[in-house]
């Protein structure tokens, strides 16, 4: 645990130090009486699964902290260790404060009793004294917009009231620390927005939040300061953007990129040039695999002549992950007479602009042509590169463009214009 983590003059509200976890997973099983009664001596043996290995950070009072990584990384067997629910093998963890866990929802539900019951039930398994569940249900029921189901049992509860259920519980509890692992995806669109803000609430409040989570846009919105693991290690800790582009790299980078072309096998075009490499960035060599939203964006393409080529037209089209163009762009809109190209000439064309794009995958498809009566096709490059694009903003669409807002009020209108508006 490094000093820099540490606030000046104030202890830390969760803290971990050389923490170990590993578990024993048996290479084989007996599974019935019998095996066991006719190889009483057989000695089982084990694989060792080091989930957490030497994790060390603090978690300063009021800090919304973020833990991410891939599945397998560790990150909910390290918030299990910092609840108390696993023993750490080695290491040592300290919680400075008042603790509750959204782990689990639900769990201890009944699902025989109604909404009610199981209020009372799981509030007192949470902390709360039998008087203080039994006052907040009201608030519940109204969070979780369960009014006309209340006296419904459970068992006949959809997954999704469940869980509404569940988390309106959960927040009622006066924690200082709260541990959380993937439960802002609760409920439709209206229902997740509720969550957000319940959190955003409490961020404001001061209450300690570690977060466990996948959603990279929950990251930078909420977190104060992230951690990356990866496979039981730390890869870094610290701004939340950071964290989050670090891990898109992680889990998008062992699929980006392309296979080498082979040029015996069929490609469009009567090959007079073909396509060899399509790079993102400045740096060929640095094999970019990410692009920030926001920032400048730019894609490389080289190309081989095969023989003599007079004005050639280079397109490029971005597909997204539905296969549908977001972008289309051809070097022939600037550079209608791009001259002559000789056999063996390499050339690369590049396309740059401002990252609008909303964050997923693309795809380029890059097409060669060669201009005269119509367009002639030279090669068309499909192999399998893609980059991924990260940002903050995600609202849905295929881009992502600053759009200036204005609301003007022009007062109250005149209860007879409102009348003539009712009977219209």
């Amino acid at each position: 645990m490094s000093d820099d983590e540490m606030v000046p003059g104030r202890r830390p509200a969760v803290a971990a130090q050389d923490v170990h976890k590993r578990f024993k997973i048996p290479e084989e099983r007996s599974h019935t009486l019998k095996e066991r009664a006719l190889h009483p001596l057989r000695r089982s043996r084990h694989d060792e699964l080091y989930a957490l290995k030497d994790i060390s950070f603090s978690v300063a009072p009021g800090e919304f902290f973020g833990i991410v990584g891939r599945n397998g990384s560790g990150k909910s067997t390290l918030l299990k260790c910092l609840a108390g629910i696993y023993r750490t093998d080695r290491g040592r963890i300290w919680c400075n404060g008042r603790l509750s866990t959204f782990i689990e929802l639900g769990v201890g539900f009944n699902p025989d009793l109604a909404a009610r019951d199981n209020v009372a039930l799981n509030g007192i398994m949470l902390g709360l004294s039998p008087r203080e569940a039994r006052a907040r249900y009201d608030g519940v029921i109204e969070f979780a917009e369960l009014e006309e189901f209340q006296e419904l049992k459970l068992k006949n509860y959809s997954s999704g009231m469940n869980v509404r259920l569940a988390f309106s519980v959960a927040i009622q509890v006066d924690a200082d620390i709260l541990l959380i692992d993937e439960v802002l995806a609760v409920g439709d669109a209206a229902f997740q927005q509720k969550c957000f803000d319940v959190f955003t609430r409490m961020r404001d409040e001061g209450r300690t939040i570690i977060f466990v989570t996948h959603d990279m846009g929950a990251v930078t919105r909420f977190c104060h300061r992230a951690m990356l693991l990866e496979r039981g290690e730390m890869v870094m800790i610290g701004d939340p953007g950071d964290v989050a582009d670090r891990y898109l790299e992680l889990s998008f980078g062992r699929n980006v990129g392309y296979d080498e072309p082979d040029l015996a096998s069929p490609r469009m075009g009567d090959g007079a040039a073909r396509v060899s490499e399509v790079w993102l960035g400045d740096d060929r060599a640095e094999h970019r695999t990410v692009a920030l939203q926001s920032e400048p964006l730019t894609l490389n393409v080289l190309v081989r002549f095969n023989s003599h080529v007079v004005n050639p037209a280079v397109s490029l089209t971005l597909l997204n992950e539905h296969n549908q163009p977001v972008v289309v762009a051809t070097t022939s809109d600037e550079h209608e007479e791009s001259g002559g190209y000789q056999e063996a000439e390499v050339a690369v064309f590049s396309f740059s602009m401002h990252n609008m794009l909303a964050p997923g995958r693309y795809h380029p498809v890059v097409t060669v042509t060669r201009r005269g009566d119509g367009l002639d096709v030279i090669d068309r490059f499909t192999r399998d590169m893609s980059f991924v694009v990260t940002g903050k903003s995600a609202s849905g669409g295929m881009v992502e463009i600053p759009v200036q807002t204005e609301v003007n009020r022009w007062g109250i209108l005149h209860p007879d214009l409102i009348q003539q508006a009712r009977e219209a």
